[in-house]
């Protein structure tokens, strides 16, 4: 079974994130997303939980696709899931080379761990979280950016928060 791992902090998880995860679905039998709580990226607005749920919401229709949090490294995470493959998306050479240098570090620490860069599709190149972010802090309507599934439980989470 080819298995693969699809991370980010998913804060929200948008249409591009999912496209990502969808093009990954349809290469390997399986695929492991993982949500990682990234402490250093400032300005979240969903909690871990929070963001595991979404996620989990967005890729429901996908049969061979489960998603889990982890606050460890990546790589471990990767290789306690029998994954050959990190399936990371790059939207521009910026994020090429950050990417580039984080699967150096992954192939140093697991040699049979491999990482993938898709870039992303030309519809999804601008998308960001920090974006649906701003989009969302706004009230903007969110069916540009977000899965169709997860806006009500977006919705609902920023109502709870006031």
């Amino acid at each position: 079974m080819r298995t693969a791992v699809c991370s980010g902090s998913f804060d929200p998880i948008t249409l591009g994130h999912l496209d990502l995860i969808r093009r990954s679905a349809a290469c390997f039998d399986k695929v492991w997303v993982c949500v990682s709580p990234n402490a250093e990226k400032k300005n979240q607005m969903f909690t871990p939980e929070e963001k595991l749920r979404l996620v989990r919401a967005a890729v429901a229709e996908l049969p061979n696709v489960e998603a889990e949090l982890w606050p460890g490294l990546l790589a471990d995470y990767a290789v306690g899931r029998g994954a050959a493959v990190i399936v990371r998306g790059v939207r521009n050479t910026s994020d090429f080379d950050v990417e580039y240098q984080l699967a150096l570090i992954n192939r140093g620490l697991y040699p049979q761990l491999e990482t993938m860069l898709l870039p992303a599709s030309p519809a999804y190149q601008h998308f960001s979280s920090s974006m649906a972010r701003e989009m969302i802090r706004y009230r903007q309507p969110l069916e540009r950016y977000l899965p169709a599934s997860i806006i009500p439980l977006v919705q609902e989470m920023i109502d709870k928060k006031g």
